[in-house]
């Protein structure tokens, strides 16, 4: 049968080569697997532990691997990781059972000559000869704050020019913690009042942040019911800002581009009370049939889906309001997604700013005559948001920014200054991703 750590490394494994998410991966390795609540937990753990922390992991199990860490097996890497990461993360589990199955894992795909190496270097790693702080005098702050904290030292240094070492640290903190679920209240069905005065949600903890019928929680399983039935959604807050921003009317005509999986149009026929047209675009109909399945059970039914490319689509009708939700470097994410942060590379950079400039300049030329266009993404990376809307306002001239109005908690309007842009540094508001967005309004020839 296979173990905990055998499946977790298995899904570390796939995750080498695979273009696949590590959530996907491993739902589906935990469905079709027969462990115990315990041991699930324990694979989920070491997945997303390892993938957290695999830069400090590997700085550390370099100080004691007398070769060349980079060009070893991945599968070597991977089981070196998954021990050291038990040693070094997991109080519960004794150093001698993490030694123990790495070796076994290490005998089983790479033989007894491996196997012996494992255990050799494992065996040395131990709290008391880790000294993090004192291995890592003398090296400049981008590469302290790279090994401490487990992230690229290309994106670290990104983000001290942007924001500075203090903002960096905490966006780097915000990251490595398992973050808090945020669900958001279906204004169709119930209100916050009434929901949590029904007997199960009553006792349930939850946090209050400052964005209406939103709120944060570390137990999804107690909300799970009123996800099913649409009562509820899980969306964090930060996603809210957008749509709060394009504040879209009852009765009005919205384009959602790049829409799926739709929690944005959602959200967006909640505000319009179901009253509307929302056109959600989105070249994926396996994501775009999520959408539907997701407002039917919310009760919504002003939401029509089209898979197309959202570069290329053109409506029947001008569009009172656009939101661009682009694709982005996810940068704003990474808390959820810890693989991210190893796939990132300043060409990927590059290339997603291409795309976005293309997508806002088609979006220009859907937009009715004094229509709002919001762009929005889920990365904090200057080139894809602010630099991003100051080309593409060189290009139109017929747009200008357009100021938040109240629909926006005045809390995340500070420092917005009348110009209809919203950035949240992950970690900022408790609970919160990051995220950015920009409202503009195309002006009467």
């Amino acid at each position: 049968m296979t173990t905990a750590r055998e499946l977790a490394l298995h899904v570390l494994q796939s995750l080498e080569t695979g273009k696949q998410r590590s959530d996907q991966i491993l739902h589906y390795a935990l469905q079709h697997s027969v462990l115990n609540r315990i041991d699930r937990a324990l694979t989920t753990g070491l997945v997303n532990g390892v993938l957290r922390y695999r830069l400090q992991l590997d700085f550390i199990i370099g100080r004691f691997y007398h070769h060349n860490l980079e060009k070893a097996a991945p599968v070597l890497k991977n089981i070196l990781r998954l021990g050291a990461y038990q040693i070094l993360f997991l109080s519960k589990v004794p150093d001698w059972a993490a030694v123990n199955e790495c070796v076994k894992l290490a005998r089983k795909y790479k033989g007894e000559r491996m196997s012996k190496l494992v255990n050799g270097v494992l065996r040395k790693i131990t709290p008391e000869n880790v000294t993090l702080e004192e291995w890592l005098k003398g090296k400049n702050a981008g590469e302290q704050l790279a090994v401490t904290y487990s992230h690229p030292q290309w994106l670290v240094e990104r983000w001290i020019k942007a924001y500075g070492r203090e903002k960096c640290e905490a966006t780097l903190i915000y990251n490595n913690q398992f973050p808090s679920f945020g669900f958001r209240i279906n204004r169709l069905k119930r209100s916050a009042e009434e929901l949590f005065s029904e007997s199960t949600m009553a006792v349930v903890t939850h946090e209050e942040c400052g964005i209406e019928n939103f709120f944060l929680s570390k137990d999804f399983s107690s909300f799970e019911p009123a996800v099913l039935d649409g009562r509820l959604s899980v969306q964090n807050p930060t996603q809210a800002l957008a749509c709060l921003l394009l504040n879209p009317a009852p009765g009005s005509k919205v384009l959602d581009l790049c829409a799926a999986p739709g929690g944005k149009a959602t959200f967006m026929a909640e505000l319009m009370n179901n009253s509307g047209q929302i056109t959600a675009v989105d070249r994926y109909e396996q994501k775009l049939a999520k959408t539907e399945s997701h407002a039917e059970a919310l009760g919504i039914t002003i939401i029509r889906t089209v898979a197309e490319d959202a570069r290329s689509f053109t409506p029947d009708i001008r569009p009172d309001a656009i939101l661009l939700d682009a694709p982005c470097s996810g940068t704003g994410v990474l808390g959820r997604r810890a693989e991210l942060r190893w796939k990132l590379n300043p060409e990927t950079l590059l290339e997603l700013q291409i795309l976005q400039a293309e997508l806002l300049d088609h979006a220009a030329e859907l937009l009715d005559e004094d229509g709002i266009l919001v762009y929005a993404t889920c990365s904090i990376e200057p080139e894809e948001n602010s630099q991003q809307i100051y080309s593409f306002l060189r290009r139109h001239p017929d747009f200008i920014a357009d100021p938040a109005g109240e629909s926006v908690p005045e809390l995340f309007r500070q420092g917005d200054e009348g110009c209809g842009a919203l950035l949240t540094l992950p970690g900022e508001h408790p609970g919160f991703d990051g995220g950015f967005c920009q409202r503009l309004r195309k002006t009467k020839g």
